[in-house]
C-alpha cells in the first residue's frame, strides 16, 4: 500500500512540478510581452538621453525628466558635474577617473535606470537618471560568431544547470511524496491492524490515531463500531449464558414433578394391595405434580409469547385509579385469609390510562402471590397509587423479609427466586417477575424494585398517562 502510494504521490508531484516550470517559462514570456506593450509609456523611454541632448548643455530642458522624478546630469572631461537637475545619485560636484568608472561598471545594478550618453561635439557625458520601478535582469544570447569552445563551455554549464536544477525539483518530489505518503498511509495501517485485530475476534481493540483531521472521524467511527461489537458479542455472550441456564432450570424444575409422576405411577402399577386411602394420597400427589409441572409450561408458554414480535396488547382506556380499587377489593379476603394486615392508598380522582385489564391482573396477582407466599403471618401489605411527570405510579409494598441484596439487582430474571433451595411448597416458578415486568414494559412503563428499603420490599409499577 505504502509503495503504490508513494509512488502515485511522486507521479503527481512530478506533473506539478513540470507545470510549475512551463508555467515559469510562460510567466518570463508574458513579462517579456507586457514589458513591449508597455515600454512606450514609460518615463525612461519617453525621455532618453539622446533625446534631450544639446551641443550646448546649458540649453538642455530637464522640466520633463524633473517632474517626473528624474534627474539630469552633465559630467565634462575633467568628471566635474557643471549642470545638475532633480534627482542626483552621484552626489559630488566632481568625480576621479576611478570614481566615474566604477559609476559606469554598477550602473547596471543600482536601483535607478541610467542613460548615459557622450557628447563628442561638447565633449561631456549627458546622464539621465529614473528611479527603477521593477527589473529583470534575465537573458539569453546567442552569436554564432562566439568561439567553438566558449559555445561548448556555456552549452555544458547550462546543461549542467539545468540537469541540477531538475535533480532537485525532482528529490522535493519524491521527498514531498513521501512525506504525504506517510501521512496517510501510517494511519491506514493502524486502522488496518485494528480491523484485522477486529477480525481475530479482539473487540477491546481501539485506534489511536492522535490527529485531528478525516481521520480522526474515521479513528472515531472505527472505535464506535469496536465498541458497539463488543458491545453486542457481549450481549450475545450474557444471552448465550442466560439460555443456558434457562433451560438447565426448566430441566431441573420439570425433572422433580416429571419424576415424581413417574415413581408414584410405578408405585400404583405394582402394588395392588394398597388400600383405597393409600391410593388416593398418591394419586392427589400425583395430580399436584402434573399441576405444578402444567403451571411451569403454561409460565414458559407465556413468557415466550411476550418475547414474541407478534405480541400485542388489547388496550382500552380505563380509570386506574378505580381498576386498582377493585383489584384491591378482591386482594382482600385472601389477606385476611391469610393472616395479612393492608392499607390501600388510592385516590378518588380519575385518572385514565390505556390497559389491557386481562395482562395487567397478572401483574397485581404476581405480586400479592409473592407478598403473601414470603412473607410472615402478620405483616403489612400496603397498595398505593399517585402521579408524577404524566406517569401514574403504583407502589405495592411490605413490611416483610425483603429480598436480599443479592438478588435485588437480577430479580426480574427468569427462574430467579428468593429460596435459593428451589422448593416447590416455599416458592414458585421464579418466572412470575420476569413475566409481570415484561407484561408492565408492554404499556408503555416499567416494575421496578425500589431500593434503599429499610424494611421488606417495595415493586414500582409506571403506567403512561393519558
Amino acid at each position: 500500500m505504502r509503495t503504490k502510494l508513494s509512488n502515485q504521490f511522486f507521479k503527481n508531484f512530478l506533473v506539478i512540478f513540470i507545470l510549475t516550470i512551463l508555467d515559469t517559462i510562460l510567466a518570463f514570456v508574458l513579462l517579456s510581452f507586457a514589458s513591449g506593450l508597455i515600454a512606450g509609456s514609460l518615463a525612461k523611454n519617453r525621455y532618453p538621453a539622446g533625446k534631450i541632448v544639446k551641443d550646448d548643455y546649458n540649453q538642455i530642458d530637464s522640466s520633463a525628466v524633473v517632474q517626473n522624478g528624474g534627474g539630469v546630469q552633465v559630467v565634462d572631461e575633467e568628471y566635474r558635474i557643471v549642470y545638475s537637475k532633480g534627482l542626483d545619485t552621484l552626489g559630488k560636484d566632481r568625480l576621479t577617473a576611478e570614481e566615474f568608472t566604477t559609476f559606469l561598471r554598477e550602473s547596471k545594478i543600482k536601483p535607478y535606470h541610467y542613460d548615459i550618453l557622450y557628447h563628442p561635439k561638447g565633449r561631456f557625458w549627458l546622464i539621465v537618471t529614473f528611479p527603477t520601478s521593477i527589473r529583470i535582469d534575465f537573458a539569453l544570447v546567442y552569436n554564432k560568431a562566439a568561439a567553438a569552445g566558449d559555445f561548448m563551455r556555456a552549452g555544458w554549464a547550462i546543461a549542467f544547470v539545468g540537469i541540477i536544477y531538475l535533480s532537485v525539483l525532482a528529490l522535493f518530489a519524491l521527498i514531498y511524496s513521501r512525506i504525504t505518503a506517510a501521512s496517510i498511509t501510517g494511519p491506514l495501517h493502524k486502522l488496518c491492524d485494528g480491523t484485522r485485530l477486529l477480525r481475530e475476534g479482539d473487540y477491546s481493540v481501539r485506534v489511536d490515531l492522535r490527529l485531528k483531521n478525516e481521520f480522526a472521524e474515521l479513528q472515531n467511527t472505527f472505535n464506535d463500531m469496536a465498541a458497539r461489537i463488543e458491545h453486542e458479542m457481549s450481549l450475545r455472550k450474557k444471552s448465550e449464558e442466560d439460555r443456558r441456564r434457562l433451560i438447565l432450570d426448566i430441566s431441573h424444575d420439570l425433572k422433580n414433578p416429571m419424576s415424581s409422576i413417574q415413581g408414584y405411577a410405578e408405585l400404583l402399577l405394582k402394588n395392588s394391595n394398597m388400600t383405597w386411602q393409600e391410593r388416593n394420597e398418591y394419586f392427589e400427589i400425583i395430580l399436584n405434580n402434573s399441576k405444578r409441572a402444567n403451571r411451569l409450561l403454561t409460565e414458559l408458554f407465556e413468557l415466550s409469547q411476550l418475547d414474541s414480535p407478534e405480541f400485542t396488547l388489547k388496550l382500552a382506556g380505563t380509570d386506574v385509579c378505580e381498576y386498582i380499587r377493585q383489584i384491591c377489593g378482591e386482594l382482600v379476603p385472601r389477606l385476611e385469609q391469610e393472616g395479612f394486615e393492608y392499607n390501600f392508598n388510592i385516590p378518588e380522582d380519575k385518572i385514565f390510562v390505556m390497559l389491557d385489564i386481562d395482562r395487567f391482573n397478572r401483574i397485581i396477582e404476581n405480586l400479592a402471590n409473592n407478598a403473601m407466599r414470603y412473607n410472615p403471618k402478620g405483616a403489612m401489605v400496603t397498595v398505593s397509587l399517585t402521579v408524577k411527570d404524566d406517569q401514574v405510579l403504583i407502589d405495592f409494598s411490605d413490611n416483610g423479609i425483603g429480598i436480599p441484596d443479592q438478588l435485588a439487582g437480577s430479580i426480574f430474571k427468569p427462574f430467579v427466586r428468593a429460596d435459593d433451595s428451589r422448593n416447590s411448597k416455599t416458592g414458585g416458578s421464579g418466572l412470575g417477575l420476569s413475566i409481570a415486568k415484561k407484561i408492565a414494559q408492554a404499556h408503555g412503563g416499567d416494575l421496578v424494585l425500589l431500593s434503599g428499603e429499610s424494611k421488606g420490599s417495595t415493586f414500582r409499577i409506571t403506567v403512561p398517562k393519558l
